[in-house]
């Protein structure tokens, strides 16, 4: 399988750290990119308080390298995740604006049919957003808000994010072992 990660600069940089990781921790990909948009890159150093996202040995992206080889359809990547997905990706992913690496290969995802999670994370919703995660819906894309569950009994936030993740993975057709309802295992 062969996987895009984006990251745009909605507040959760917590959700794409647990992401990085847990793809890292499976380590059965062909490849992982990844892209980072300037505000993700500055939200993950205020959030988080470091810059660990250059010490996975993903491929880092710049936004305008359209070369990338998720660029193209051709390239048959399977699964692309925007987490966080800030609403301006949204609204630009649900309008066909591909202004940069990240938004193409949006598009290239819906065009060629493959996978497409957008981890949204804003609240409340305006009718604006709404109506762009229906076009991004009907267009075949999947909505995931960045709602974590609590029936798990998360301790640390890790572990909140984690629910949200688990079920991106779940969502992404990507084996993962976790809390499961009614599983009294």
């Amino acid at each position: 399988m062969k996987i895009v990660v984006a990251i745009t600069g909605a507040s959760g940089s917590i959700y794409a750290k647990v992401l990085l990781d847990k793809l890292k921790a499976l380590n059965t990909f062909e490849a992982v990119g990844l892209i980072m948009s300037d505000n993700a890159k500055t939200v993950w150093q205020h959030e988080l308080n470091n810059d660990s996202y250059k010490n996975y040995l993903f491929h880092i992206y710049e936004k305008n390298d359209f070369m990338a080889p998720f660029a193209s359809g051709s390239a048959k990547y399977d699964l692309m995740i925007v987490c966080p997905c800030s609403m301006g990706t949204l609204g630009r992913v649900a309008s066909g604006v591909s202004d940069d690496l990240l938004t193409r290969a949006a598009d290239v995802m819906l065009k060629e049919r493959r996978k497409l999670i957008l981890v949204i994370r804003d609240t409340p919703y305006s009718l604006i957003h709404i109506n762009n995660m229906k076009t991004v819906t009907e267009a075949g894309g999947i909505i995931c808000p960045a709602t974590p569950s609590f029936y798990s009994k998360p301790i640390d936030f890790e572990q909140l994010a984690s629910t949200v993740i688990d079920r991106v993975l779940d969502l992404s057709g990507i084996e993962v072992k976790s809390y499961r309802w009614g599983n009294t295992k």
